[in-house]
């Protein structure tokens, strides 16, 4: 097994898997920066609206393959803490098929709807056409979106940290490169910023393969590319499927949410939607790194509750959320102090900059709550407690936030849609610590 899960210091274990996956969100978080930036050139609100109401789709897309990539993560993990290389090299061989398949139906599906995809996300007369543009590149380069982004879980649970960041921050590279080429220069407006996206991942899912055939012909039985090992076995599909849906469900409802939020939005304008997505893409700072945190220590998790380490394990996980809480508070306090000239690097209208830093300003507050949030739904993810995250992203995303946003419009306006966010995660990070200290206490039983 890799040294990297053996450390036993927990902050230097901490430290080994999650500072690889944070580099690699940071890599994604700059790519979102930049595909705003250099869509905000073109000095049309309407191309950066068309860009906000298309990143839940493009979410969506890559939560199906957390369907494999999460959930065949967190089976590989506890098979390895309890020396079962054998059924791990199987289950990865078979998420990797199958997010491949599921790839293709994604692209024929997503071609056939384009139109209402559109218009369910918001675009209205100003930035219909914008937004079947770009949605038409994304769903070319679904195969490959999807691949990439299952692949960096696989490649974590296996040990392959560096490789799996590798292959994250390659294709981040290659779109910010390509975006400029066909956005700057070829001025190709959102279908540049799409084909430049797919690209990107295409580039990443090369790369990764390329990976597995390295590792196979090194005799690692762990990431075996070959049809050959290819299985259908009922009870390993069982629990790969078990564990990946409600990490795809977290990805799927929060563009669920989105996709009422921008609407939401949209009644108020495209300045309004425009002035959103920028500072959203700005919040995405705390909330991707939050997020390459706790799912880089997920494996860790795993492979302690599979090897029994309990006592490690909790240490783990609360040293992860503590660390969490206080690089959220950080932004926070950046973002409040400095949410104007931060806007004013995308915008160059003054109410706009204005707007723009306000909503940061609401937004950043429940960047403290991430911490807590995210690191409660990966530990439930790594522990195979399928339900218990699931319930996590139903309270998150239908529950609390959807009805969240329609009370608050109804009383504050705009104001209150803004602050739907910060309100349902105090909430939920509240919910999510009882969560675990009930789970804590049943299993010492």
């Amino acid at each position: 097994m890799p040294s990297i899960f053996e450390e036993k210091n927990s902050s230097k274990a901490i430290m080994r898997v999650g500072l690889p996956a944070m580099l690699g969100q940071l890599t994604t978080l700059i790519y979102n920066l930049a595909d705003t930036f250099f869509v905000s050139l073109t000095k049309e609100p309407a191309m950066i609206a068309a860009v906000t109401l298309c990143a839940p789709i493009l979410l969506i897309i890559m939560s199906i393959a957390c369907v494999f990539g999460m959930g065949g993560s967190s089976v590989i993990a506890r098979l390895l803490g309890e020396d079962k290389k054998e059924e791990s090299g199987t289950t990865m061989n078979f998420c990797v098929y199958a997010m491949a398949i599921a790839g293709i139906a994604v692209l024929a599906l997503g071609l056939a709807f384009l139109q209402p995809l559109a218009k369910i996300s918001g675009a209205d007369a100003d930035n219909i056409a914008y937004t079947c543009d770009y949605l038409k590149w994304i769903f070319l380069g679904a195969p490959f979106i999807m691949m990439a982004n299952g692949f960096v879980h696989l490649f974590r649970s296996v040990g392959l940290i560096k490789e799996g960041t590798i292959g994250l921050v390659l294709g981040n590279a290659i779109n910010m490169v390509l975006e400029y080429v066909f956005i700057a220069i070829f001025q190709w407006g959102t279908a540049g910023a799409a084909l430049a996206t797919s690209f990107g991942f295409a580039c990443a899912t090369i790369y990764y393969m390329f990976c597995m055939i390295c590792e196979g012909r090194k005799g690692n039985q762990l990431v075996p590319l070959t049809p050959k090992r290819f299985s259908l076995n009922g009870a390993m599909i069982r629990n790969v499927v078990s564990i990946g849906i409600p990490g795809a469900l977290i990805t799927v409802l929060m563009s669920v949410s989105n996709i009422v939020l921008n609407n939401y939005i949209g009644i108020y304008g495209s300045d309004a939607v425009a002035s959103y997505g920028i500072a959203y893409k700005l919040d995405m700072i705390p909330i991707l790194l939050s997020v390459g945190l706790s799912q880089g220590v997920a494996p860790l998790v795993g492979y302690c509750y599979g090897g029994n380490e309990n006592r490690r394990m909790s240490d783990i996980v609360k040293r992860t959320t503590l660390y969490g809480v206080l690089m959220g508070g950080i932004f926070t306090a950046v973002f409040v102090l400095f949410g104007k000239p931060l806007a004013s690097i995308f915008l160059e209208d003054s109410v706009l900059i204005e707007q723009t830093g306000y909503f940061l300003k609401i937004l950043c507050l429940s960047a403290p709550m991430l911490g807590i949030i995210n690191m409660m739904t990966s530990y439930f993810q790594a522990l195979g407690k399928a339900v218990k995250s699931l319930a996590i992203t139903l309270l998150r995303n239908a529950v609390l936030f959807i009805p969240g946003v329609m009370i608050l419009n109804h009383f504050w306006k705009l104001n209150g849609v803004i602050a739907a966010q910060p309100v349902v995660e105090t909430a939920l990070a509240i919910i999510c610590i009882l969560m675990y200290v009930l789970d804590v206490k049943s299993s010492r039983r």
